[in-house]
């Protein structure tokens, strides 16, 4: 194995890049597909949120603290979090927000604990290099599955009233009215994620595992870290959207037992209240 570094690009090589970027553009024009402004604002805001964090990470890289890479870590989480509210947005609450902060926190704070303590045993634990672009690839693949979780919760609650309301009256508690529901949510929430170790090796070489070969790595020792990681991804996922769907179902009944689709039609004494 060539120990070689990567290219270097130039400028101008990564300017040539852009290239894509104007065919999308025309064809959504073509197509009178209204993404052109998203196209354009999407390719800006990748560069220039990349170059910041590049020159972030020389300084990161140079200067290891622990207390700077828990700030980055928690920075990367606080903006998952809110991107889930965005994509979100016209389908939930004050109510489910403080669940989705709260699974994603817990959820991705305790994998990513024993991730880097268990599995990497980085020493030091705090070690940039690794800690931040491994939490960074865990911390984004739990943001997507999350995000499908609650779509699918939601959407599913909303569709399925009638047989939930049917199931409640027939005597089923809020728990097993909705398990079908709540199942196949989370069934949703972790389907890229097994589609993704089912074609990787085979269909594609993942990210991590590519860039690690290009900068001269084995790629025996970029097969091991790839395994760990998306075997990291998988768990930190289910966690997470098992302990959002657990919490959230229980938000669209009322304290008897009532279907209740919004918060907004219900009334004061109605909220919802913890089962078991």
């Amino acid at each position: 194995m060539s120990g070689d570094s990567a290219i270097d690009f130039t400028i101008w090589q990564v300017a040539l890049a852009y290239v894509f970027i104007a065919v999308l553009f025309v064809i959504v024009r073509i197509k009178k597909i209204p993404r052109e402004r998203l196209v354009v604002l999407s390719a800006v805001r990748m560069t220039l949120q990349l170059i910041v964090v590049g020159y972030v990470l020389v300084y990161v890289l140079d200067n290891p603290n622990p207390w700077i890479t828990l700030l980055i870590i928690l920075l990367m989480l606080t903006f998952a979090t809110f991107n889930v509210y965005q994509r979100t947005k016209p389908m939930i609450n004050f109510s489910f927000k403080k669940l989705i902060a709260l699974a994603m926190f817990t959820g991705i704070i305790v994998n990513l604990t024993y991730f880097m303590f268990v599995v990497l045993q980085l020493d030091p634990w705090y070690d940039p290099q690794y800690f931040i672009p491994m939490g960074g690839m865990i911390i984004g693949k739990t943001m997507t599955g999350v995000s499908l979780g609650i779509n699918y919760l939601l959407t599913g609650m909303k569709d399925r009233q009638e047989k939930i309301e049917g199931a409640l009256m027939l005597g089923a508690s809020p728990k097993v009215a909705s398990k079908s529901i709540v199942n196949e949510a989370f069934d949703q929430a972790m389907l890229p994620t097994i589609n993704a170790m089912v074609g990787m090796g085979i269909v594609f070489l993942p990210g991590m595992m590519t860039g690690q070969i290009i900068a001269g790595q084995e790629p025996i020792t970029a097969v091991k870290y790839q395994i760990s990681v998306m075997l990291g991804v998988a768990g930190t996922v289910s966690i997470t959207v098992l302990i959002f769907l657990h919490l959230a179902y229980k938000n669209f009944f009322n304290k008897r037992e009532q279907f209740i689709l919004t918060k907004r039609d219900m009334k004061k004494e109605d909220m919802p209240v913890e089962y078991d």
